[in-house]
């Protein structure tokens, strides 16, 4: 878990290469996948910067 903790630069990385992905996919199912993934990465990143900040 350390690891996660310390890099929600990578996590928001990861939700942007999503999202362009996301953007890139031509099949419907796949462009959900890639907009829910981005959206978790989003999320995820955010929960560790505000466990930082307590």
């Amino acid at each position: 878990m350390s690891e996660w903790t310390t890099q929600p630069d990578k996590l928001r990385a990861d939700a942007a290469e999503c999202a362009v992905i996301r953007d890139l996919a031509t099949d419907r199912d796949k462009r959900e996948l890639f907009a829910r993934l981005a959206e978790h990465l989003s999320t995820l990143a955010a929960e560790v910067e505000a466990h930082r900040a307590r």
